[in-house]
């Protein structure tokens, strides 16, 4: 597949929740229309590159299954590619929705990707306005994407290019008719790992600093063991040395005190704290696949006081 590659790391998430949505049960987290965004030649080019990395990740499933290569799919989205995924996006819906009744009117999705948040609620049309922040390339995918599977862009929802992790700018966002006065709901998914500590803490004060009292943000987070724990059949160390791999190494870990220090600075609060204990037994809890909670991820809730 020859993309860039911001819209390959945007097509494997999409991926993850498109097979999760027609293959697995109970649903964590139910993105029904991931599917449309990708291709049968995309998907069954995933599947296959996956299938044949079984290797790197585990030669004893490699070995089980080599005659069954639905199942080391199945092994392999399951353990390593999907549980993070799916669950902080379960969760930071979760909140949204619950914020929507305290009077939350706009939703920043900052790394966007294939986002379908706004095609999913489309009864939500009236009620919130969604800004998409991404890389300008992926964004362009995106709407390629859409207008190929016949999506209706709803007013709504406004798309930002911007590479915030270099340079945040609220007023990008305020040419997009963004409303610096009006409660706001900030996503922060999948990032903070990629960026220094200082360099998440100058964007979240820059995300928080303009809007009212009550605003939020949800981001996940890697806790202090992530360099030293391994995690089930090495997912955590896998993680970690794809990601130094592919150019885009991880750079920090937090412990809870370092968080609430951080967030205290930009004048946030922790409303919720999910450990790893936690999100296992929220989104989890009694299946018989191979799903479950990664290790050294933390979810976090945080409001502007």
């Amino acid at each position: 597949m020859k993309k860039n590659e911001s819209s390959l790391t945007s097509l494997i998430s999409a991926f993850g929740r498109a097979y999760h949505s027609k293959y697995d049960t109970p649903k964590i987290f139910d993105d029904f229309m991931a599917k449309d965004l990708i291709s049968l030649q995309e998907f069954s080019d995933i599947r296959e590159n996956m299938i044949d990395g079984i290797h790197f990740f585990n030669q004893e499933i490699a070995n089980k299954f080599q005659d069954h290569p639905d199942e080391i799919l199945k092994w392999i989205t399951q353990v390593q590619l999907s549980p993070t995924p799916l669950a902080r996006a379960a969760y930071c819906e979760n909140v949204l929705i619950h914020e929507l009744s305290l009077g939350v009117e706009q939703y920043v999705i900052l790394g966007a990707g294939l986002d379908t948040f706004c095609f999913r609620h489309p009864e939500l049309n009236n009620r919130i306005e969604i800004f998409e922040v991404d890389f300008p390339a992926t964004q362009d995918f995106k709407k390629k994407r859409l207008a190929n599977a016949n999506y209706e862009f709803p007013n709504n929802l406004h798309f930002i290019p911007m590479d915030f992790t270099k340079e945040f700018s609220i007023h990008n966002l305020v040419e997009e008719g963004f409303m610096p006065n009006k409660k706001t709901f900030f996503s922060l998914l999948g990032v903070s790992y990629y960026l220094t500590k200082e360099e998440n803490a100058n964007l979240v004060s820059k995300l928080l600093s303009n809007v009212p009292s009550g605003s939020s943000i949800v981001f996940d987070y890697a806790d202090d063991k992530l360099f030293e724990e391994k995690g089930i059949s090495n997912r955590v160390q896998n993680m970690v040395q794809m990601a130094s791999a592919s150019g885009e190494p991880m750079k920090s870990c937090f412990t809870y005190d370092e968080i609430e220090k951080m967030l205290e600075s930009s004048g946030l609060l922790i409303y919720e704290h999910l450990s790893p204990d936690t999100i296992n037994n929220q989104f989890f809890n009694k299946r018989t696949d191979y799903l479950s909670a990664f290790e050294t991820i933390h979810y976090i809730h945080a409001v502007k006081k």
